[in-house]
């Protein structure tokens, strides 16, 4: 044990794991991790990419001020059990884009400070699965990515045209991202990409060129997604672009189908995978189960509905005898999931006698009503275009909630809808065990 005048704020250790490394050590709560084999740590990449050793010395600063040095024999890649108040041990980076189709710039003001920050930190899309557009990152940064072998990481796209993807992002160093991407290749790191495909500015020719020149760099360019642009309607000032309707989204849909298959036959994978939001706004049905490839892109919203209603189907059949329920439901969802969820709520009212489900699609008037999806509901619209139902229960997707606390946008909890709605509220995961569990334990 040795005393140092160090002090070092950012490694807090906020918990310690139960028969951990760590715990075996008296490592505790409070205190400040320093070093590991004498390198200061910058941040959560620094620390996984350290402690893989078999042999560690940690350097770690008590409450009392004494600095105390950890000599450990560990099996390669065995973690040490610790985690910390500030998940990165460093600032997040923010986004220095200016993004014609930006969604924080499309809020309106008085909500929660958090809502405003844009992240674009390559940490978090390791860590987390967030999507970044490298453009805030220097050579060293994109060094440090490959000696650390980050991976997979995503990477928001839009276009692999340079001068058009500095025009879209509006930023001067947007426009090496391809360059960006081959050295990834060639050190064969995985990556998942996604573009936001905004009509009449990166789609037709543009979307061919990106997608041939993001498929040439497969299979270390894993998979690509593509959502359409959401225009809110607080878009004063912004530049003016244009919305999906059914004719563009038709449009679109039928160029992406052929070329999956053209890429199918080259490359063993259909590759590119239009968001289910194109799908129902061409009221085109989805494509097969099989056709999503093990559903690479789950988080651009890329075949939720299609697993979903899977795992209903198959949970449904686990059920050997009907059952009895004499409730009422109803099932609340964004207008973009409202057919889908329909056909679903049919499906489980053929499996239990007597029980009776309504799907109420909430219209969102907070945003605008071409803002769809469930996730971006407010507790506001929800009570307002609730507080007429007949219903006994309410049951909405945990989607509506922060990942993190069972809150919505505008802070309203499910507690608050019920005490203004008279009705209980469920909050149910996205996974069909879960929704189907609902109904399975009301069995009498």
């Amino acid at each position: 044990m040795e005393l140092k005048n160090i002090k070092e704020t950012r490694n807090i250790i906020e918990l310690v794991e139960k028969k951990s490394i760590a715990e075996e050590l008296g490592i505790q709560t409070g205190d400040i991790l320093l070093s590991v084999n004498n390198t200061p740590i910058k941040d959560i990449i620094d620390y996984k990419y350290l402690i893989t050793d078999e042999w560690i010395l940690l350097e770690v600063e008590k409450e009392s001020g004494d600095i105390w040095e950890y000599q450990i024999e560990k099996d390669f890649d065995e973690d040490l059990g610790l985690s910390f108040t500030n998940p990165l041990i460093d600032r997040a980076k923010s986004c220095t884009n200016k993004c014609i189709f930006c969604f924080v710039d499309q809020l309106p003001c008085n909500m929660r400070n958090t809502l405003y920050f844009k992240d674009d930190d390559s940490r978090l899309s390791f860590l987390q699965g967030n999507f970044i557009t490298l453009t805030n990152m220097k050579d060293e940064d994109i060094d440090r990515i490959i000696k650390y072998r980050l991976s997979p990481i995503n990477i928001s796209v839009h276009t692999t045209n340079p001068e058009l993807r500095i025009k879209m992002l509006r930023n001067r160093k947007a426009g090496k991202i391809l360059d960006i991407l081959k050295r990834f290749h060639e050190a064969k790191l995985e990556v998942n990409c996604q573009i936001v495909l905004v009509p009449g500015v990166n789609d037709g020719d543009e979307l061919d060129r990106s997608l041939r020149d993001l498929s040439s760099l497969y299979p270390t360019v894993k998979s690509l997604a593509v959502v359409p642009i959401g225009i809110t309607k607080f878009r004063e000032g912004l530049e003016k672009v244009t919305a999906f309707d059914k004719e563009l989204s038709d449009e679109f849909l039928s160029y992406v189908l052929n070329i999956q298959n053209e890429f199918l036959e080259s490359l063993g994978t259909r590759f590119v995978f239009p968001s289910d939001e194109f799908f129902a706004l061409s009221k085109m049905e989805l494509p097969s189960y099989e056709a999503y490839e093990n559903f690479p892109q789950l988080e651009n919203g890329v075949g939720l509905m299609k697993l979903f209603k899977h795992e209903i189907l198959q949970e449904l059949e686990n059920i050997n005898t009907n059952g009895y329920i004499n409730k009422t439901y109803t099932i609340v969802t964004g207008t973009l999931a409202y057919e889908y969820m329909k056909d679903i709520a049919k499906e489980i009212m053929k499996k239990f006698t007597g029980l009776k489900l309504e799907v109420k699609s909430i219209v969102n008037n907070y945003f605008g009503d071409k803002i769809t999806v469930s996730g971006l509901i407010t507790g506001r619209d929800l009570m307002e275009q609730l507080k007429e139902i007949k219903t006994d229960k309410i049951i909405m997707p945990s989607s509506m909630l922060k990942s993190d606390e069972e809150v919505l946008l505008d802070d309203i909890r499910p507690e608050d809808i019920t005490k203004e709605l008279g009705r209980e509220i469920i909050v149910s995961d996205v996974s069909g065990k879960d929704f189907v569990d609902i109904f399975r334990n009301e069995v009498s």
